[in-house]
């Protein structure tokens, strides 16, 4: 029996992380599938990959923002070939202050950063628990550890996937599937002109290239890190954040108030 490539599909592969994911798949032996709205940019890619590694590469164009651009992703995560690994990586920042929101702006981001990531996750794991095996990536963000004027929005809607993924994570124990949930910090690709904003305002010593970013994460997998933040010198620091927010948790419903609240009595 011949044996089979594993297949991954990758969200936001026409550029920046996702193409990087993209290329470093390609080179370990997986066929692919790119999704991305440019298809201009798909075929390029898709062509190149095709011919350097002798793999199958698919395009699907798609803009995440629509449902119906989504429900095309979400149907392909359910047909054959099968599906191995999800890179659940696209979104961008559209930012502005709370009283000056451009709320068009705003409901197309959360599109893509919240419901598009929460309706392929769901499909994917759909998928392939039935299978008892398979791979989820999620992208987040460090912003979602900060609280910046104008940042609310994204910010957001990165502390969105990181719950979820956390809450994923959680529904995949035992079933063969693994998630892993990818923080980054700022990462050199063309993310932050598309946000209005420019890489040269960072300090160099806190800009990532993306090819790191991804290596992290592949080895993070082999680790069975669940958690990715490429450039956090101790896990036991994510650790420590944990157990703080345990014991948040653990006072957060109680029947009554804490003692603080009695006015000195």
């Amino acid at each position: 029996m011949p044996l089979t490539r594993p297949r991954a599909l990758v969200t936001g592969a026409s550029a920046g992380i996702g193409q990087v994911y993209a290329e470093h798949l390609a080179r370990t032996g997986h066929d692919l599938v790119l999704v991305a709205r440019r298809a201009d940019r798909l075929q390029a890619l898709a062509d190149e990959l095709g011919a350097a590694h002798s793999i199958e590469v698919e395009i699907l164009p798609a803009d995440l923002a629509t449902r119906d651009g989504v429900e095309a992703v979400a149907s392909r995560l359910g047909e054959a070939p099968e599906i191995d690994m999800l890179i659940n990586n696209a979104g961008y920042a559209a930012r502005g202050r709370v009283a000056e929101l451009d709320f068009d702006a705003l409901d197309a981001m959360l599109r893509v950063n919240v419901l598009a990531l929460s309706r392929l996750s769901n499909a994917a794991m759909k998928r392939m628990v039935a299978a008892g095996r398979g791979t989820i990536i999620n992208i987040s963000s460090g912003t979602a550890f900060m609280q910046m004027p104008g940042n609310a929005g994204y910010g957001a809607s990165k502390n969105y996937v990181l719950a979820f993924t956390r809450h994923m994570q959680l529904e995949a124990a035992g079933t063969g599937v693994r998630v892993q949930l990818v923080i980054p910090g700022v990462i050199a690709t063309d993310f932050h002109q598309v946000a209005g904003n420019d890489l040269a305002n960072f300090p160099p010593e806190r800009v990532m290239r993306a090819e790191d970013l991804v290596v992290a994460s592949l080895r993070g997998l082999e680790l069975e890190e669940e958690i990715c933040i490429p450039s956090l010198p101790e896990i036991t620091d994510w650790q420590s954040y944990v157990a703080a927010e345990a014991r948040v948790a653990a006072n957060v419903s109680r029947d009554r108030i804490a003692p603080r609240y009695h006015n000195g009595a």
